[in-house]
């Protein structure tokens, strides 16, 4: 479907300086991994998949078509670093599913026999069940 290392391959990586707490050392690393993905000028994936990529994740795009992930789970760069690439694909594959047809299937005739049948013994019930007409 695709190839994942082609894609890793097109990501550029940022480390920036993770917020939060952690001590004297948090002024000194930047343990935060910003990933920042081009889907319009992707080589990996074909014009049919950016457009599916494009639809699917308007809502995590840029203007320009950009998809930017951060991780700050760990105090470790590498780590964050393997956490967001792990969601990055995870987001990608998510928004490459192509949705299954539906195909709208015909009621069957039994169904609706049965039906039809419960409908006139309710019917029949109920009309047992008023006063008669002297008249």
């Amino acid at each position: 479907m695709i190839e994942e290392e082609a894609l890793i391959s097109e990501l550029n990586f940022k480390a920036i300086r993770s917020s939060g707490s952690g001590g004297q050392h948090v002024n000194k690393v930047a343990s935060k991994i910003e990933l920042v993905f081009n889907v319009s000028d992707s080589l990996a994936l074909n014009e049919e998949q950016k457009e599916r990529l494009i639809k699917k994740l308007s809502s995590r795009l840029t203007k320009d078509n950009i998809l930017i992930l951060q991780c700050e789970e760990s105090r470790s760069q590498h780590k964050n670093k393997e956490l967001v690439i792990k969601r990055f694909l995870e987001i990608i594959k998510q928004g490459l599913i192509v949705p299954k047809k539906r195909v709208p299937t015909k009621i069957p005739k039994a169904v609706i026999k049965k039906r039809l049948k419960e409908k006139r013994n309710l019917s029949e019930k109920k009309a047992i069940r008023k006063k008669p007409d002297l008249e």
